[in-house]
């Protein structure tokens, strides 16, 4: 019998089928058939379905034997999420064993970690502390309340509203409130995280989650001695990788070691406080599980009774060995660098202690953050994307480490060993056959064979994969169906054309006066630069507006005649021949291709014929002169999103299957309205989001044709 929480629309059912079918349980169904799964879910597994949460389940009064092994493991979860699982889900599940009327033995995991912050040795028994765990949790869930209402507090909320718009103002007001509400969320989770390690390491654990388990522990012998309920509390030390079953180096997700050993393995941590003298306690889980079934198969001889699983007493594992054990293993099977540019070389560590590894990560953190500012304001090309991405690279492997330094130290400077006398005594009691099939006597283990033939290799198998695949997201075309129209909307000034709204006007405006009036019109335009380039940072809208207003008075023929005889070569020759090839390949695909754009229409129909749709500006026209004024605002930003939702609603187009291309991070809102987006030679606040997205991003040549330079042209 299992209780089950149904999750993301998955019922208790379909949870229980889909653990079934993984890695874990291969062995079990090569040997029975993949049958196996269903025949045990109808025949030997019974499923209830609840959250303890929530509500007390309803537990059946026949139950002779419980395992309590549901809990939150992260390390620094909010503070009420702790409370929520580790001690209400530990209150709620044993009131329903009791009102169920049924007498289980109550085996309860918990972890060696629970004994807090100290030094020394700690024995099998319970702990020794006074801490009022429903006075603690009550406080635990008032903190959101508080929290919450501080996230709202109009100097926060001006903050967070200034922030999104710095990051996000050209794409639009809906982009921005949505941002500045999700740094309130970011904002709210943080301070909760901060709530619950303050308030864990001021009561002398060093971290949430060991506190929770704790005050779980003493919420667990407070309800069993309510209940008459015979109770085990076992507590295993850092659960790590399979030493033989299922299979060795099985693991589900990464636990503690993992992602510093991954880290380690790319570079990314030149140091990382610790004691190298410290132990770190390991153990692996198939020793855990087959601990848990000699204590379920022991008669209770106490109410409460204690075991530790660790390792740390009879086969210590120095920190300074786990390094030097990891760092040959890497020596000898290093990782691949990126891009297939040979392998990794793995840092050597000097143990400096907390001091030297806090002060490296605030000079750290100060360098990541002056090259984060440069990279901002640096021209537009693939030169500072790749600065960027190493900008990015840089600011990971500091947080990373400050993450990691925060959450771990504690534990890599230990000095405290776990006892397990009364473990290994347990062991002791079985015959040799279950020795054989279950022992859980930590001295088996060999730490340099589980290290470098089991555990790394088994931790970093799915990176290599993945580096041998050498994934890159990559536009992938289909034909559209009658039944689905396609669509495929392109920007154009930095997308498909080397060329903007004001050397657009420039080269209209220069060709029409005389050459001695060019340095005085090129001036002007430069002087105002500065503040244009202020209105586009804050709104493109804004910009265009201001700026179309310098066409006001030009002869409506007279442009049109320019653009005819001069201007059409010139935007050709600056177009992007990957672009062009780009829009042909949809129109073959049967997409409807769809130019969207804030330049005048006029200069786009030298290359309207590549598209089934022009979207542009237009000017308002008063007795053949322009007026300086636009027939309509501008489609920038969210405009873009807007656009093709209605008319997707008007046309029947699939915007799911569809395609948006872009360069500008004001163009979000367009490539999140389709299903396929692919930002081209973006800028950096794009390039960003996209990779974090994961979308595909290309370099389509502009740079080439950009490189033309048109006042020659001019002057022949």
């Amino acid at each position: 019998m299992l209780l089950v929480r149904a999750s993301f629309g998955s019922t208790g059912l379909a949870r229980m089928e889909e653990l079934l079918r993984r890695p874990c349980f291969r062995r079990l169904r090569e040997r029975d058939g993949e049958d196996v799964v269903q025949r045990l879910l109808e025949e030997r597994i019974e499923i209830i379905e609840g959250d303890f949460t929530d509500e007390l389940p309803l537990l059946p009064g026949d139950v002779d034997l419980l395992f309590h092994c549901a809990a939150t493991v992260s390390f620094d979860p909010p503070i009420d999420d702790g409370f929520r699982t580790n001690v209400l889900g530990t209150e709620n599940l044993y009131k329903a064993v009791i009102a169920s009327g049924a007498k289980p033995h109550v085996i309860h995991t918990s972890t060696a970690y629970v004994a807090g912050s100290t030094k020394g040795v700690i024995p099998e028994g319970p702990l020794q502390h006074k801490i009022d765990w429903r006075a603690e949790m009550a406080y635990a869930f008032s903190a959101r309340e508080t929290v919450e209402a501080s996230s709202r507090r109009p100097e926060l909320l001006d903050d967070f509203m200034s922030k999104a718009k710095k990051e996000h103002g050209r794409a639009g007001p809906q982009t921005v409130a949505a941002d500045a509400e999700d740094r309130r969320k970011t904002w709210v989770t943080k301070r909760l995280v901060e709530y619950g390690r303050a308030r864990s390491q001021t009561m002398g654990w060093p971290d949430n989650y060991t506190f929770t388990k704790a005050l779980g522990e003493r919420c667990a012998e407070e309800l069993a001695a309510q209940g008459g309920l015979p109770m085990t509390i076992v507590r295993p030390s850092i659960v790590e990788s399979a030493w033989e079953q299922p299979f060795p180096g099985w693991i589900e997700g990464f636990k503690m070691a993992e992602p510093i050993i991954l880290a380690y393995g790319r570079g990314n941590l030149p140091e990382f406080p610790g004691i190298p003298e410290g132990i770190l306690d390991v153990i692996p889980v198939d020793l855990v599980v087959n601990a848990l079934l000699a204590v379920a198969a022991e008669p209770i001889t106490e109410t409460i009774e204690y075991y530790h699983v660790c390792s740390g007493a009879r086969n210590p594992l120095p920190f300074r060995r786990v390094y030097d054990l990891v760092k040959e293993y890497f020596e000898k099977d290093p990782l691949p660098a990126e891009e297939r540019r040979g392998a990794i070389k793995v840092p050597e560590w000097d143990f400096p202690g907390v001091l030297k590894v806090e002060r490296m990560l605030k000079t750290g953190e100060k360098l990541v953050d002056l090259a984060d500012k440069v990279v901002k304001i640096m021209p537009r090309n693939k030169k500072t994307r790749d600065l960027a991405a190493r900008v990015d690279k840089d600011r990971g492997r500091v947080e990373f480490m400050r993450r990691y330094a925060d959450l771990y130290g504690t534990y890599t400077e230990a000095e405290v060993i776990y006892t397990d006398d009364r473990t290994l005594a347990l062991h002791r009691s079985l015959s040799a056959d279950e020795k054989t099939q279950f022992g859980f006597d930590c001295e088996v283990v060999d730490w340099r064979r589980y290290l470098q033939d089991i555990h790394c290799p088994a931790v970093t198998e799915s990176l290599r994969r993945a580096a041998k695949k050498h994934s890159i997201p990559r536009v992938k075309m289909t034909p559209a169906s009658d039944d689905a129209p396609i669509i495929a909307a392109f920007d154009m000034e930095g997308t498909i054309l080397a060329s903007n709204v004001v050397e657009t006007y420039l080269w209209i405006r220069l060709r029409d006066m005389p050459y001695e009036d060019w340095v005085g019109q090129m001036l002007s335009v430069a002087t105002a630069s500065p503040k244009y380039l202020k209105q586009d940072q804050r709104d493109r809208g804004e910009f265009l507006r201001t700026f179309y207003r310098r066409y006001e008075g030009a002869d409506v023929e007279e442009v049109q005649r320019l653009v005819n005889e001069f201007a059409a070569d010139m935007l050709l020759q600056r177009c992007s021949a990957q672009a062009i090839r780009r829009v042909r390949e949809h129109r073959r695909n049967g997409h409807r291709t769809i130019l969207v754009t804030a330049t005048l229409g006029i200069f786009v129909e030298p290359i309207a014929p590549l598209f089934d749709l022009v979207i542009a500006a237009d000017l308002v026209q008063k007795d053949g002169r322009y007026t300086g004024f636009l027939e309509e605002p501008p489609l920038v930003g969210e405009a873009r999103g807007a656009w093709l939702r209605r008319y997707s609603d008007e046309t029947g187009v699939d915007l799911r299957k569809s395609f948006a291309y872009a360069d500008s991070h004001s163009d979000l809102p367009m490539l999140r309205a389709v299903g396929n987006p692919v930002a081209v030679n973006p800028d950096v606040s794009l390039y960003r989001f996209a990779k974090k997205r994961r979308w595909p991003i290309e370099e389509w040549d502009l740079e080439g044709v950009a490189g033309r330079s048109w006042v020659p042209e001019m002057l022949k």
